[in-house]
């Protein structure tokens, strides 16, 4: 049966928050022997996590989720309303900010959004997945 586990890091609307995203998603593949994934993992995390903090007023969150060889990042944020929609890829180099959702299209396997109204919590969730097959597995260290 293939391992599953999900972490949730609840986190302040402060951009220093982007950069504990960030490295907390690098240690969590790391000890999970995903190193393969660690790169583009963290570029799309930083992405979707910078969204959520500069659009919205409120706490955000990052979402990982390992199941069946994909893996799931998520950005939760306060605001239900839809994130604007990506530019087009060749329109990003001349842009000086709005190219987050356009790399999160070019480098995931699959994104989208979710609007959310559970256990309190409103807001959306706007996420990416990549799968295994990018990845090469290691054993973490014991150490």
């Amino acid at each position: 049966m293939p391992e599953t586990w999900d972490y949730t890091l609840n986190i302040p609307n402060d951009l220093r928050a982007v950069t504990i995203c960030r490295r907390t998603l690098r240690l969590i593949l790391t000890m999970h022997g995903l190193l393969g994934l660690v790169d583009t993992a963290e570029l799309l995390a930083t992405e979707l996590i910078s969204n959520a903090v500069r659009h919205t007023k409120g706490p955000a969150a990052l979402r990982i989720r390992w199941t069946a060889g994909v893996l799931r990042i998520g950005a939760w944020d306060a605001d239900p309303a839809p994130p604007e929609p990506p530019v087009p890829l060749e329109q990003v180099a001349d842009l000086e900010e709005g190219r987050g959702l356009a790399l999160v299209r070019a480098c995931a396997d699959l994104w989208g959004w979710q609007p959310l109204a559970r256990e309190g919590n409103r807001g959306k969730v706007v996420w990416c997945e990549l799968a295994a097959a990018a990845c090469t597995f290691s054993r973490p260290s014991n150490e």
